[in-house]
This record gives C-alpha cells, structure tokens and sequence, in this order.
C-alpha cells in the first residue's frame, strides 16, 4: 500500500511530464520497475546491517559474561587460596604457641570426620595438627581423640613425671569457617 501509494507520488512529481498520471511512457515504465528494486534492496540492506548489528552485540555480550564468570572464578580460587594459607598458617601456629592444645582436627562437612592416613606417622591422620600435648597424651586416648567428630569433654590420660599418667579433661570445641569445620582439643584442669 505504502509502495503504490509511493509510486503514485514519484510518477506525479518526478517523471514529465510533470503532474500528469494519465500519460504513461517509458520512463513511467522505468520508475515502476526500478522503484520496487532499490526499495526492496534498501530493505535488505537495512534488514543485514540490523542482523549483523544485533549478532555483534549478542557476541559482545557473551564474551563479556564469559569474562566475568572467568574473572569470578579467578577471584574464588585466589580467595579459597588465601583461605587455606591462612588456616595452614593457623594450624601450624597454635598448637605450637599454645601449650593447653592437644590437637586441632579438620573435619569433612559431607562425612563428619576426615580419615586419610599420614605416610609418615601411620597413626596420625593428615587432617590432624598435633599440639604440644600430643605425644603426652596415651595412646588409646589419642586414637579416641583423632576419631571424634563433635564437640563435647573427654576424659584423657597424659604423661607426667616418672611415667605416672594422670588423668584430666579435654575439652573439644567445634569452630566453622569458611575454608572448613575444626575440632580444637585442649586441656582443662587435672581431675
């Protein structure tokens, strides 16, 4: 409707002899040809500059999303990083400083406590920090102690002078953070 009326217009305007529709030549004949042509190849022309426009966008969108999940996870890994510096750092500080320690333990959220074996010291889980207190402690008491998974008191034999053991109470104290869940045992008073 819009072409016709269009080509009404033009042939009016701009084909001689001016202002007359009633006459119909050869350029009257090139105009209807031509005229329907470039406007549909102008439609096309705007219809693949549009496509191509929206497929860049959509492109700049996509690697721009790409790019944040990627510096996201980055920025995850470097702060799960730091965390397990700093509770490594942590679990090396304090049972050595801190003499009431007995053991610090890490435990697994899924499963309650972790269970690998030390190849060094069999008896001596990896996910278990030895304090000061530790090679004191009996035996029995210290396979008791590694296997606990929850917080409470315990009682424990330690090691004193002249190969008396006396006995005294641990008491062990579940702490969340965010690179994990630990148990810290640490003596209280001799009973």
């Amino acid at each position: 409707m819009v072409m016709a009326l269009g080509l009404g217009i033009a042939d009016y305007l701009f084909v001689p002899p001016y202002g007359q529709v009633s006459v119909l030549d050869q350029s009257d004949l090139a105009l209807i040809i031509s005229y329907p042509v470039v406007t549909i190849l102008v439609i096309c022309l705007i219809e693949r500059l549009r496509r191509a426009q929206f497929r860049a966008e959509l492109l700049g969108q996509v690697s721009q999303s790409r790019y944040e999940m990627l510096l996201r996870l980055d920025n995850e890994r470097a702060i799960a990083s730091r965390g397990n510096d700093e509770t490594h750092r942590l679990l090396r500080h304090l049972p050595h400083y801190h003499h009431d320690i007995v053991l610090i333990k890490a435990l697994d959220r899924k499963h309650g406590a972790a269970t690998v074996i030390n190849q060094a010291d069999p008896d001596t889980p990896t996910a278990i920090a030895p304090g000061f207190l530790y090679e004191k402690v009996a035996a029995e008491d210290a396979r008791r102690l590694g296997a606990i998974s929850h917080a409470g008191t315990y009682r424990v034999h330690l090691a004193a002078a002249g190969g008396v053991e006396k006995a005294v109470d641990c008491v062990c104290e579940r702490f969340n953070t965010h690179v994990g869940d630990f148990i810290v045992c640490r003596v209280g008073e001799p009973v």
